[in-house]
């Protein structure tokens, strides 16, 4: 079958992928996935019928005869326990399942890992890929994420997000460390705990002032008064 004309970023062999239905058959569903030719999902590799129109969270493999197919029975492609990453390592990710704990994520299109709660600071959906960092590789090689690199790097990531939110805000920003931490989660989508070592950072660089009742951004080459 010929490719739908709606764009559609190229997917590959060995990816995980949300793919938009482009005609369901008596053969299975095909699938945009930005190629010339559709991907066919075979019925016996569905998990439910598609409809035309919507999406839906496949593996792209090689079947027997080494053509391309699609199979929404993603525990057959990727493993529980991962091999050869390490805490900090920098993955690519993408968002499956939401949990009681927080989201089940593909990792590096060949392991499945578990995104906390905890460590989610904006919404995310179904199919989104993003990158994310190896937390912890657990004893029984399971992973846990973030979505935030780990060390320095971690608190110039959300004192980016800071200081963006301060020149929002006209150069002010009524949060202090002794804020509610929903209130800071709300505003700026980090944690208190996150919020006040990046805070805390910032001061040293001598970008804000802090004040008894938030922080506020410093013109360049200011300095805070110690």
């Amino acid at each position: 079958m010929s490719r739908s004309p709606q764009a559609t970023p190229p997917a590959h062999v060995g990816e995980v992928a949300y793919l938009r239905v482009a005609a369901v058959n008596a053969t299975g569903a095909f699938l945009d996935w930005g190629q010339p030719k559709e991907l066919l999902l075979p019925y016996p590799e569905q998990r439910f019928r598609p409809e035309v129109g919507k999406r839906v969270l496949v593996c792209i493999y090689e079947d027997d005869r080494g053509r391309p197919v699609a199979s929404q029975r993603l525990d057959k492609h990727l493993q529980d326990e991962a091999r050869g990453l390490a805490a900090g390592d920098e993955v690519t990710l993408v968002i499956a399942d939401r949990t009681d704990l927080g989201f089940k994520v593909a990792v590096n299109h060949r392991f499945w890992g578990l995104l906390y709660q905890d460590e989610v600071s904006r919404p995310l959906r179904r199919g989104q890929r993003l990158t994310g960092y190896i937390k912890r590789v657990r004893e029984d090689g399971r992973l846990d994420l973030s979505l935030l690199p780990p060390g320095p790097a971690r608190l110039d990531v959300v004192g980016e997000q800071v200081l963006a939110a301060l020149r929002q805000a006209g150069g002010y920003l009524m949060l202090s460390d002794k804020s509610d931490p929903a209130e800071i989660r709300a505003r700026l989508g980090i944690s208190k705990n996150a919020y006040k070592q990046a805070i805390g950072r910032l001061y040293k660089q001598r970008r804000i002032l802090i004040e008894e009742g938030g922080i506020r951004l410093l013109p360049e080459g200011d300095s805070a008064e110690r």
